[in-house]
């Protein structure tokens, strides 16, 4: 996590008086909240376009799944971690609760100081494991050959040529694949996958993206930003001499 960019916090509270207590608790204790839910259905659909790094879930929900079930989802498919924010203290629900490994619960009313140390040794966990997991063997996220990929999604391990990858896009500690039909979101480092990327097909034209030189499809006139499928793509200062040499090779 860098001070210039503020942990992601996704809410799922069907209560939105409480939520949006939360929710300006949070923003003053410098988070990004990126979404309030009231049902675990829509809490799964927000991240699949927009990750959060950890999830505050109350156990109670509206719609047809409660937080559990929800949190289940969440933790096979995205591996993001949950804070759950209940009221419901009794031994049933923590029993099955704590089978789908939350990092913490956090009492109903809450106390603004527990939900602020909360956070800060949920987060602390995450950036340890995290370290823990990139220097560890190679990640069971992704695998490569010679013209493609195998990343991990919703359980699968999908085959992705590199020659249908439009560009990779850095989101802290995450990293998003686009290709014309899919966009894949990994719990892995861009780095790691551009590791794994053939240089003369693929060049980092910006701390946040890595592109397919062979999927460019024009360059602005200032040098500024790259065309990919309609999509904009920044070029940094220290790149732009490199992207135009490339450019000229391809």
């Amino acid at each position: 996590m860098t001070i210039s960019s503020p942990p992601k916090i996704l809410m799922v509270e069907d209560d939105m008086i409480i939520a949006a207590d939360i929710s300006m608790q949070l923003t003053k204790l410098g988070y990004e909240v990126i979404g309030i839910s009231t049902r675990g259905e829509d809490a799964v659909h927000t991240i699949e376009n927009n990750r959060p790094d950890i999830i505050l879930m109350d156990i109670i929900l509206s719609g047809k799944m409660n937080g559990i079930d929800a949190a289940r989802i969440i933790l096979e498919r995205f591996q993001i971690p949950t804070i759950f924010l209940t009221s419901n203290s009794d031994d049933a629900t923590f029993q099955k609760a704590i089978t789908v490994k939350p990092y913490a619960f956090i009492s109903k009313p809450y106390q603004k100081a527990d939900l602020e140390r909360t956070l800060k040794l949920a987060l602390q966990r995450i950036a340890v494991e995290q370290d823990s997991e990139f220097q560890s063997a190679p990640s069971d996220h992704f695998s490569t050959m010679e013209d493609r990929l195998f990343i991990r999604h919703k359980n699968q391990m999908v085959k992705v040529l590199l020659a249908d990858i439009l560009y990779g896009e850095a989101d802290r500690n995450y990293c998003k694949i686009y290709t014309e039909q899919q966009t894949y979101m990994l719990s892995v480092p861009l780095r790691n996958i551009e590791a794994q990327l053939p240089v003369d097909q693929f060049f980092r034209v910006h701390r946040s993206f890595v592109i397919n030189l062979k999927k460019i499809d024009a360059i602005s006139e200032n040098h500024e930003y790259l065309v990919v499928q309609s999509h904009q793509i920044p070029i940094s200062r220290r790149s732009k001499e490199e992207v135009i040499k490339r450019l000229r090779m391809i």
